[in-house]
């Protein structure tokens, strides 16, 4: 295989996962707060500024007034903003006519009926009353896909790749969201005691990585910050957890990789995902920022290792 068509497939599947999490975040970060318990994440402005600082680290000031239509407008079907739902399918498909050879009748069909509905969903109708059904659409065709990635194409080299990027996205991601709703969660904070702990945002993050319900079923209890943060980073069992996407990407890796020098993408992996296999959540809570930034740093580092040497 051409290091051009890996790469093109390895940012198929970034740009199919980094789809659905901005969609699903927008649904639901906009119809969570309709059911909030205070003012402030009831609040249309709050709900706004959040959206923006998630899709691509817009930090807006406290006193600024946002249109609620501009902003809809702006992360979804804006062709002018690279971080819209609309320009990230769009580079997904673009990505996989590249690699048609390699891709099944069924991926490449889907992927151009769900492009083509993105691209031809009218604008006023979405920024009026159309976001629960576009954004509902596409999490699950976007989950469509992936099936078909999974039950229509062998397990081979080109499998791997495509997973390889779906899982540092979704690690990506993840992190980005559960660094938004932090920070939503110190915004909204009242003066009623352990009110961040117990915060609502916590369960709209929960909701925003379709895990709500697998954490209710494993600690049987209200989601609260300490438990909900062990949850979505640690724990193995969780699918969307950081701990999780690094064991997947691992897997993979081993498919392209037997090297276990210093250098290669397999040991910079397998020691990455050692680090979070063994780290404790009073780690994560005693420096919540510098392990945001850490995380972020290290997936990046090893996409670009990746990048050098399987995609260059």
């Amino acid at each position: 295989m051409l290091a051009r068509v890996a790469n093109n497939l390895f940012w198929m599947g970034r740009y199919l996962e980094r789809t659905e999490h901005i969609a699903r975040f927008i649904n639901v970060n906009y119809f969570s707060s309709l059911d909030a318990p205070n003012e402030v994440s009831q609040s249309r402005q709050f709900v706004l500024k959040s959206i923006l600082y998630m899709v691509n680290d817009t930090v807006i000031d406290s006193d600024d007034e946002l249109n609620e239509q501009e902003v809809l407008f702006d992360v979804a079907l804006n062709p002018e903003n690279e971080f819209s739902i609309l320009n990230c399918f769009k580079y997904a498909r673009e990505n996989a006519s590249s690699a048609r050879d390699l891709l099944s009748m069924e991926l490449f069909r889907s992927i151009n009926e769900l492009y083509y509905y993105i691209k031809n969903y009218d604008v006023d109708l979405f920024v009026s009353k159309g976001l629960d059904e576009f954004t509902s659409k596409i999490t699950k065709e976007v989950a469509r896909l992936r099936g078909k990635i999974i039950e229509t194409l062998i397990h081979d080299e080109t499998y791997a790749i495509i997973t390889l990027g779906i899982n540092l996205e979704k690690a990506t991601q993840v992190i980005r969201i559960i660094n938004t709703k932090y920070i939503d969660a110190k915004s909204s904070q009242s003066e009623i005691y352990d009110s961040f702990n117990n915060s609502y945002e916590w369960t709209t993050l929960l909701k925003c990585i379709q895990s709500f319900d697998m954490m209710k079923r494993f600690y049987k209890k209200a989601p609260v910050i300490t438990d909900t943060l062990e949850f979505l980073v640690l724990n193995p069992s969780c699918p969307r957890s950081i701990l999780s996407s690094l064991d997947n990407t691992e897997k993979n890796i081993k498919i392209l990789s037997r090297s276990k020098e210093k250098d290669s993408s397999l040991f910079l992996i397998s020691k990455t995902r050692s680090e979070y296999k063994y780290m404790s959540i009073d780690e994560i809570e005693g420096s919540f920022s510098c392990f945001i930034e850490d995380t972020i740093n290290k997936i990046t580092a090893i996409s670009i290792s990746i990048e050098k040497e399987f995609l260059s």
